[in-house]
């Protein structure tokens, strides 16, 4: 009502000064005058209750538009005065113009975020504060839950290299290693945002695994090094048989036999040899990439222990099965049956003729904050001295040198279980003592309960 009556005075003060001004002068009566007065504020009244509910409607559709879809749409169809008419029509102009706008701007945010989110290479947005903005899947991917991106962004040398973008208002370049969970060479990019993006993203940073890349490397001056020790001794031997064969023996049937024999013998174990190097380097590769699906252990297990029946049985050895339900995921089952095969050709190679292994699986408890299954392969044999135990999954590492290579280990078979269960995220523990035997326990993640 106050506005009302402020701009009913606006509106009729001007014509009611000028009928006080005739009565004062006599030019109008007084009757005359009174009633002029009373039309002329009753007129103001209404043409100002008029115009302030035109207001009041026209700003009731601005707050609409601009909280709902930007369309100016008055309350009720009111007929507006010609003035008011003419600004909501220029608003609602206006306020279409403004929303085409925000839809264009709102498709090109969902466009950049899909096309960020598509982008094969790793990305992640940061704030000047350091913080996560967004991240792509590949980033995702690669770098997994939030604390492999906290363990990558406390690298000294990519920390290094956002104080520099920033400082330098360049892009800098960082070459980083992850040594956990599981270790990643990765390359990295920091690209400072000037201006910031619109979500105040101040810099980008671009990743690139070269762990592959890095493995291979490896893989290559490994191979030859490796192979090139590891090959001597049994060429060595072909060739002196061959020579052999060849000269004083050339004409003797039962050297000849006997030197062939040994001679097949010095060509498997090259076989074995070559195919463990080639396996183990295969698994390397791919050592940085968690596996997909699930394996039932005990079923691995029962599997892997049938069929190396001949060999246990060769040693007069026996074989006791504590097979409980274990289920592991994600998980590879090829390469954890290579695992049950490699552990348990060690039991019976390096157990006690005549001896017992054992192979049990079942429920592991929990390791950061994570549900789990192991599997146990332990033996009665001679175990293995303290000291050796922790360098026992290296490559070519022995205990008894002489030993191995007769019983035709090629030293390779420990370090293929470590990588392969590395690449499971899992833990393999040994544990022995020089009389007593060995047990090798192999912990991995289990399948979620369903």
């Amino acid at each position: 009502m106050i506005r009302i009556l402020g701009a009913a005075g606006l509106i009729g003060g001007v014509p009611a000064l000028v009928l006080v001004t005739l009565m004062l002068f006599g030019a109008l009566g007084t009757g005359a005058g009174l009633l002029a007065l009373l039309a002329c504020g009753l007129g103001a009244i209404s043409l100002a209750r008029v115009w302030i509910g035109n207001l009041n409607r026209l700003a009731v559709a601005l707050r609409r538009a601009a909280a709902e879809d930007g369309q100016l749409v008055p309350p009720d169809s009111t007929p507006l005065l010609p003035a008011v008419a003419e600004i909501a029509d220029g608003v609602a102009r206006l306020a279409r113009t403004l929303a085409e706008r925000g839809a264009l701007v709102g498709r090109l945010q969902r466009a950049d975020q899909a096309i960020v989110e598509a982008l094969p290479d790793p990305l992640l947005v940061l704030s000047p504060a350091r913080q996560v903005l967004r991240s792509n899947a590949a980033a995702r991917a690669l770098l997994g839950a939030g604390h492999d991106v906290a363990a990558l962004l406390r690298h000294p040398a990519l920390a290094q290299a956002l104080d520099q973008a920033l400082a330098a208002a360049a892009p800098r370049t960082a070459d980083l290693h992850l040594p956990v969970p599981i270790a990643r060479d990765i390359a990295a990019q920091v690209i400072p945002m000037d201006p910031p993006l619109a979500d105040g993203g101040r810099l980008v940073i671009l990743l690139s695994d070269r762990t592959r890349e890095r493995a291979l490397e490896r893989m290559r001056a490994d191979f030859v090094a490796n192979a090139s020790h590891e090959l001597r001794t049994p060429l060595a031997s072909l060739i002196g048989f061959i020579e052999t064969l060849r000269g004083p023996a050339e004409d003797d049937p039962a050297a000849r036999q006997r030197f062939l024999g040994i001679m097949a013998e010095q060509s498997e174990r090259m076989r074995r040899l070559i195919d463990d190097l080639l396996g183990l380097s295969r698994i390397e590769m791919t050592e940085h990439q968690p596996p997909v699906g699930e394996a039932d252990l005990a079923a691995v297990a029962q599997a892997e222990a049938a069929a190396l029946e001949p060999l246990y049985r060769g040693r007069d050895m026996r074989l006791d099965l504590a097979l409980a339900p274990a289920v592991a995921a994600p998980a590879d089952a090829e390469q954890l049956a290579q695992v049950v095969r490699n552990l348990l050709e060690n039991a019976v190679r390096y157990g006690r003729e005549g001896g017992q292994v054992r192979i049990e699986t079942g429920p592991g408890g929990r390791q950061a904050g994570r549900a789990g299954v192991t599997l146990t392969v332990s033996d009665d044999g001679p175990g293995i001295p303290r000291e050796h135990i922790p360098r026992l999954t290296e490559r070519f590492y022995r205990v008894d040198t002489g030993r191995s290579r007769r019983v035709g280990g090629t030293g390779l078979g420990l370090a293929i279980v470590k990588h392969i269960v590395n690449r499971h995220r899992g833990q393999l523990v040994i544990e022995s003592e020089e009389g007593q035997g060995a047990r090798f326990k192999v912990w991995l993640p289990a399948a979620p309960a369903r």
